[in-house]
């Protein structure tokens, strides 16, 4: 019997949902039952090799993945440098962003990080931290967690903490502040890479279109033909702007990739021009 292609997918939380929003855009569907560790993925021929979900741990999915017990994973950057596994990031997918940062109270006379030498610091990402305090020439005493660090200052467990920051508010409520970033980190595709293979390539090929499509809107609109050149220099397109002759005498209508977060400041630019008719259409998947 062929052995499956297996893609490692988180089991559960907000990073499970992305991931199975994701394949499912990429034509990578599943039916998951309740509590199975696998599910079949149709999305190949016959011929082809089985695929299958493997539901996991998200930060079990980078060794599971360097152990070969897993083709790709699904994970958070953060989690495959926590891990030191040898593995090769095939996509990044522009979600879960997040910061890794030292953080010490408001009030703490610490102003740089060779200031915390001695001190206790704690941390779920107790190999990052090490390796940060040993990049700085500090050693400290640290305290490795699974549960919430952003309290353990106030238990008098730490005089620092390690943790991932996203908005802030959270060390706002605890009266912490940064005294330093170690990385910024989202949501990757991971391969073991010695476990290459054109049907890895082919699924994360798909998984790109998804990405790009997502950071992209298709911009139509009709403009007079005197200010056609002007009107390309503001969406040139990915590679050109596709232009047609309208009916209209001295009027063209053009179609063109823009980036999504730049969307209403191109419409407003346009309508300025003398563009009528501007239209936003959401891209679902592409090929570029």
């Amino acid at each position: 019997m062929t052995q499956p292609f297996r893609i490692g997918v988180p089991s559960k939380g907000r990073l499970s949902d992305l991931a199975g929003e994701l394949l499912n855009q990429a034509g990578l569907r599943f039916r998951r039952q309740d509590r199975s560790l696998f599910a079949r993925i149709k999305a190949f021929g016959e011929g082809d090799q089985p695929v299958e979900a493997a539901f996991l741990r998200t930060d079990d999915i980078p060794t599971l993945c360097a152990e070969g017990a897993i083709d790709l994973g699904i994970t958070g950057s953060d989690l495959v440098a926590e891990s030191g596994a040898e593995l090769t990031t095939r996509l990044s997918l522009g979600v879960g962003h997040c910061r890794l940062a030292v953080c010490v109270p408001e009030d703490s006379p610490v102003v740089q990080p060779k200031d915390l030498s001695g001190d206790r610091v704690a941390t779920s990402f107790p190999t990052v931290t090490r390796n940060y305090l040993n990049a700085q020439g500090v050693t400290c005493h640290v305290v490795e967690l699974s549960g919430s660090v952003e309290v353990m200052i106030a238990l008098g467990v730490a005089d620092a903490i390690v943790d991932l920051v996203e908005t802030g508010s959270t060390l706002a409520a605890n009266k912490l502040r940064i005294l330093d970033e170690i990385g910024q980190y989202e949501t990757v595709v991971i391969q073991n890479p010695r476990r290459k293979s054109e049907l890895a390539d082919r699924i994360v090929r798909r998984l790109e279109g998804v990405v790009i499509a997502r950071a992209y809107s298709l911009l139509e609109y009709n403009v007079p033909e005197a200010k056609l050149a002007a009107a390309e220099e503001i969406t040139p397109g990915f590679s050109s702007p596709t232009v047609n002759r309208l009916e209209k005498a001295g009027w063209c209508a053009v179609r063109a990739m823009v980036k999504r977060g730049e969307v209403i400041d191109i419409m407003e630019r346009l309508e300025a021009l003398g563009a009528e008719a501007v239209l936003e259409t959401a891209i679902n998947n592409c090929r570029l």
